[in-house]
Formats: structure tokens, sequence, C-alpha cells
């Protein structure tokens, strides 16, 4: 108990402190660019115009909001991660329980690291990610929906249970899980690819002495990674959940009306735009696409 509650609370704070990065980046992921580009230099230091970057949209932001604008969608975030949090303790809590009992009722006690344990232990977090995953995904929808407001100055969603009365009257139960089967594929493709990787170049890569060490670090450049390959479905998610839900934000010219997210991966692809609010910084204006067009398209 005293562990979920420590849980809680750290992730609650570490939410707080996130909220205007991920503010900032759902809106340049529906594509609001409300500053012009500026000419900069990147990493090379070559000449090229940028989109303004994470503090520069942020400042923008308190401009019009005051720093209290930041923190739009915040409380059912905050629901999202609390529910999540438990549920996804209490399916693996039940694993636990699991397994320790076939370990009673078995002589052998399973090598911690073998390809099979990696295998059980990942299928388990699996489960219990996407558990906590379609439960929340309603107050994720109604985070989205709420940041997405900014672009068109609208209230729309205002609070958690006003939203939930909103999308349930115009889009039934089915409009909750907007976006839902992307982020679950996301999460799952991820979190294998994250656990095996991190496996092999434990176990084949990294010699004896140096696993323990080093076991902590390729598992946080195993996820660094898996989550770079995995952006396109948190994108596409995130379109969904406020695609043609009477938002400006969600509406042309930001977006059409996809028919389903796999229609909105087609043309996000079609348009180069699949890692779109991947990086907050070094925002360079698209390939092909001049400073008068960049002007025209995004103001």
């Amino acid at each position: 108990m005293a562990d979920t509650a420590s849980q809680l609370m750290l992730g609650s704070g570490l939410t707080v402190v996130s909220h205007p990065l991920m503010y900032v980046k759902m809106l340049v992921q529906v594509g609001h660019e409300p500053l012009p580009p500026t000419l900069g230099r990147n990493l090379f230091g070559r000449q090229v115009y940028q989109l303004p970057g994470l503090f520069a949209y942020a400042k923008h932001i308190i401009s019009i909001d005051g720093k209290m604008g930041l923190f739009k969608g915040l409380t059912p975030r905050l629901c999202a991660g609390a529910v999540g949090t438990v549920v996804h303790g209490k399916v693996l809590q039940c694993y636990q329980n699991q397994n320790q009992l076939e370990e009673l009722g078995s002589d052998q006690k399973e090598n911690s690291s073998s390809l099979d344990h990696v295998i059980k232990e990942t299928t388990q977090e699996m489960v219990a990610r996407s558990a906590a995953t379609l439960i929340t995904h309603p107050f994720h929808v109604i985070t989205l929906r709420c940041m997405v407001q900014f672009i068109g100055r609208e209230t729309k969603y205002n609070g958690v249970f006003g939203s939930i009365v909103t999308i349930y009257k115009e889009e039934g139960v089915l409009g909750f899980f907007a976006g839902l089967i992307p982020r679950l594929l996301g999460d799952i493709i991820s979190l294998w690819i994250c656990n095996t990787v991190a496996y092999f170049i434990n176990t084949y890569a990294l010699e004896n002495g140096a696993v323990s060490e080093m076991k902590s670090y390729s598992q946080a450049v195993t996820g660094f990674l898996a989550s770079m390959l995995t952006y396109p479905f948190v994108l596409v998610s995130n379109l969904m959940a406020v695609n043609n839900c009477g938002l400006a934000g969600g509406s042309l010219p930001y977006a059409p009306a996809y028919t389903s997210w796999t229609d909105c991966w087609r043309q996000l692809s079609l348009e180069g735009n699949t890692t779109r609010g991947n990086s907050l910084f070094f925002r360079k204006v698209p390939a092909g696409k001049s400073y008068v067009y960049a002007q025209k398209r995004f103001y």
C-alpha cells in the first residue's frame, strides 16, 4: 500500500512538471504553428530557417493565457496517471502471486537471465500496461482535447465530468476510445523491442562482469530507440483522439476527417509528417517549403 502511495505521489509530481512539454508537443503534432520561422543554425553550424522550439512556443502560450495556461488538461491527465498506476500495480501483483505459487509447486527455479524468463516478464508487463491504457484512455482523450482547444479558443471540453457528458452525447461510448488501437500497438511494440534488444545486448554483446553495471544503460538506450521507432503510433493515436471532434485543431486546415487510424497514417506518410512533433528543438522548416510558403500555410 505504501509503495502504491509513493508511486502515485512521484507519478503525479512528474506529470505536473512534464505537462507543459506535453502541451506544446500536442499542439505541434496537430500542426499548429502560430509563430513565423526564424533564421538560425543547425547542429553543424549551417544557417537554416527554424520553427519555434519548446521555450519560444511556451512563451507564446503564456503571453495569451498566462503561466497557468501551460497546464490545460492537467486534471484528467492526473486522473489517468493515478488510475493507471493502480491498475498496472494490481495486474502485476496478480502475476507475482501466480508466479510464487508456480515456484512452490516446482522443484526448479527459473533463471532470471534466460530468454524464456524475459519473454514471460515482458508478456506480463504487456498485459499490465495494456489494461492500464484501456482503462485510462478516456482520460487521455479528454486531456488532448482540452489542450487542442487553445487553437480555436474553444471551451467545449471544460472539466472532467463535463467532457465525459459532451463526448458521450456526441460520439457515444466509442468516442472515449478514439485513437486507442495505435496507442496500444505502439506501447506493445516498443516494450518488446526494448526488452528483447536489451536482453541480446546484455547476453551476447557485454562480458559477464559488465552486465550488472551496464544493464540499466542498455535498457535506457534501447528504450529510447524503441520510442523513436514507434513514435508514428503515438502521433497517429493523438491525432485520431482529436480528429473531427468539433474543435478547430481537429478539423481542416489542420487535419481532414480521417476515416480510420490507418488512413491517418497513410496520409501522414504521403506528406512526410510521421515524425511531426518528435523533436521540440532545432525544428527546421520542412524540406522543399520556403519561408513565404510556411507563412502562408501556418499563419
